[in-house]
This record gives structure tokens, sequence and C-alpha cells, in this order.
């Protein structure tokens, strides 16, 4: 069966519309490597660095300055898990937003509030996983860790700031 890829074609053109808004629903920092997160309602976003008070921070050039990841992920995880929900610490993501397919900001520039973000890559689970989630914690994250980004623009980041494409 053929796919066109280019941008003109109706793939392409179905691939850039996401008229979707979501919103920011959680924030967290980890402050050093292998410390629990800690949720804040509000952070800086450093230009090209990461998030301030966070252990990845002041890495420039880093793909993974912000990690974020679905709300409705997190519900198809704890799911899996047999749970009811699940603390969205324990994942170890910085930002958990709701609302919007994060896969489809894939190539992509887009805001969360104020700071513009470049998506640049998948956000793998990694074997603290099983130790944070229990048996089988490592492999109900699989195809739900969220994404990698890179911060283009800083600013101040806040529980509720919309989620949306660059336009």
């Amino acid at each position: 069966m053929f796919f066109p890829s280019s941008e003109g074609s109706a793939l392409g053109l179905l691939i850039q519309t996401l008229p979707q808004v979501g919103n920011l629903t959680w924030i967290g920092i980890r402050p050093a490597r292998s410390a629990p997160l800690q949720t804040v309602d509000t952070v800086v976003a450093l230009t090209e660095q990461g998030l301030a008070g966070d252990h990845y921070s002041g890495k420039a050039g880093s793909k993974r300055q912000v990690t974020l990841i679905q709300a409705e992920h997190i519900m198809t995880v704890a799911s899996m898990l047999h749970r009811r929900e699940l603390d969205p610490g324990l994942l170890r993501r910085n930002l958990v937003v709701q609302g919007i397919n994060l896969l489809a900001l894939k190539d992509r520039q887009f805001w969360v509030g104020e700071v513009l973000l470049e998506m640049t890559g998948l956000c793998h689970p990694c074997s603290r996983m099983e130790t944070n989630l229990g048996p089988g914690g490592y492999n109900a994250m699989r195809g739900h860790g969220g994404i990698t980004a890179r911060i283009l623009q800083g600013g101040r980041l806040n529980l509720g700031d919309a989620v949306k494409i660059q336009v």
C-alpha cells in the first residue's frame, strides 16, 4: 500500500493538523540524580538549559532538557498495574499534560504557556520503573513513557498552562 510522505499530500496534511489544545496538570523537578521528584506549581524553564532546580539543568545542547508524559497514559499504566491511580512523581517525568497527543508533536515546536519547546525524541522507561512501580512496571511503561524536549525559548511554566503547537 502506498502512503505519500510529502507535506502537501493528504497524509501530510492530516499529520500537520493538530487543533487540540492541552493543559499542564503537574510539574516535578529532581534536585539530584536518583532523588525523588519534588512537586511544584511553577518552575522557570531556562533556554537551552533545562528546568531551574532540576539535575538536568545546565546541560546546554542536551536533547533531554525536559521530559513530558500524557495524563491519559498515566491512567493506562495504572490500569495495567491494576491500580486506580499513580503518583506522577514515580514516573520521573517533569511535566504531565492532558488533552493533546504528545506523539503528534514529532518534528514540531510547541508552546507550554510562554515556553517554546521542541520534541527531541521518545522518553523510554528505565529500570527504575520496576523499582518505583513494582513487578511489571517497566513493561507497563513501554510505549507510554512520553517524550523528551529541548527549551528553545525560556520562561515560567505554571500549572494550567496551555499546550499547543507553534503556528
